[in-house]
């Protein structure tokens, strides 16, 4: 019995010895060290960058992420020259809320559109007419690591916006509020803004 387990066992290690030599000796052979599995090396320097950088890593991945899918972003110093920007009171610079509406109502940029790409249907017939006729489309959400304006801005390329007309601000409204920028509450244009968040030289919205 035990001369049958150890014939076994050198056929087996054998057959092994000649399929590594084959491998090797093949041009269409598998290369051994290779790492056939990019997605998870990937998602291990992402990990490890993190670790080594928890305070700007994830920022940095995430603006290599949205660069990588052909948008551009914009900081809180650019969201803010913007929002100053006279072409905005003609709607050729707007702002897009990726939020819902529980959120939205609960304070926005002013003048600020909303389009949640879970639900784009309830805004189409209002966002779409503007973001044709804006130079500039700001869209923003939560801020941090929330993706919701990511996934509007990709919406909104995906449906004929010139991609050069997107950028996605990515401190969101979080750092928009925490600024002590105006916010608006209510619907869009409402006129609610809390008295003390309003610059003076900010312009209003015509429509």
């Amino acid at each position: 019995m035990k001369n049958v387990l150890l014939e076994a066992v050198l056929v087996g290690a054998a057959g092994l010895a000649l399929a590594f030599a084959s491998n090797a000796l093949s041009p269409r052979g598998l290369k051994l060290t290779r790492n056939y599995s990019p997605g998870n090396a990937l998602a291990a320097a992402a990990a490890s960058r993190s670790a080594a950088d928890p305070s700007g890593s994830e920022a940095k991945i995430l603006e290599d992420q949205l660069r990588a899918e052909g948008l551009q972003l914009a900081d809180a110093n650019q969201a803010a020259k913007l929002f100053a920007d006279p072409k905005r009171g003609q709607d050729l610079v707007i702002f897009v809320d990726a939020r819902d509406d529980d959120h939205y109502q609960a304070g926005h940029i002013p003048g600020a559109y909303q389009l949640d790409h879970y639900h784009p249907e309830r805004y189409l017939a209002t966002v779409m007419p503007a973001c044709q006729v804006a130079q500039t489309i700001v869209v923003y959400c939560k801020g941090g690591s929330c993706e919701d304006s990511e996934q509007t801005a990709l919406f909104l390329r995906d449906s004929a916006v010139p991609k050069h007309k997107l950028f996605v601000y990515t401190g969101g409204f979080d750092e928009w509020s925490s600024s002590h920028q105006p916010i608006e509450l209510g619907e869009r244009n409402s006129g609610q803004i809390p008295a003390g968040t309003a610059p003076a030289s900010a312009p209003g919205s015509t429509r």
